[in-house]
């Protein structure tokens, strides 16, 4: 499993948010490297599809996809919480989620 971790130094969030996913991860007991990225630049935004701080990437998939047609900037992001709720870092279940969905399955042994 790839981690990324993308950031924009001046929102505030950055930190808790790779907190919280290192939380869930050890919750999941998953082990797996985080590589921390921080935008500084536009051409490092548009390279990165980065649409906002902060983004996590788990196989180069965004936990919460972005409409296609999202541009990419230097700036805060904002994620809708299940309950409704607007938050600037993504929820706990959120991560959780998007994690199980890229574990890779246990193998099926047969007898």
């Amino acid at each position: 499993m790839k981690i990324d971790f993308l950031y924009y130094e001046d929102c505030p969030s950055h930190e808790q948010a790779l907190a919280r996913l290192k939380q869930v991860m050890a919750e999941e007991g998953i082990d797996a490297p985080i590589t921390i990225h921080k935008m500084e630049t536009e051409e490092q935004a548009r390279a990165w599809h980065f649409i906002g701080s902060p983004t996590i990437l788990i196989d180069g998939e965004d936990i919460d996809p972005p409409p296609p047609d999202a541009p990419a900037a230097l700036t805060c992001r904002v994620y809708r919480w299940d309950d409704g709720r607007i938050s600037p870092m993504p929820s706990p279940e959120m991560i959780r989620r998007a994690l199980r969905a890229k574990r890779p399955s246990s193998p099926i042994h047969e007898t």
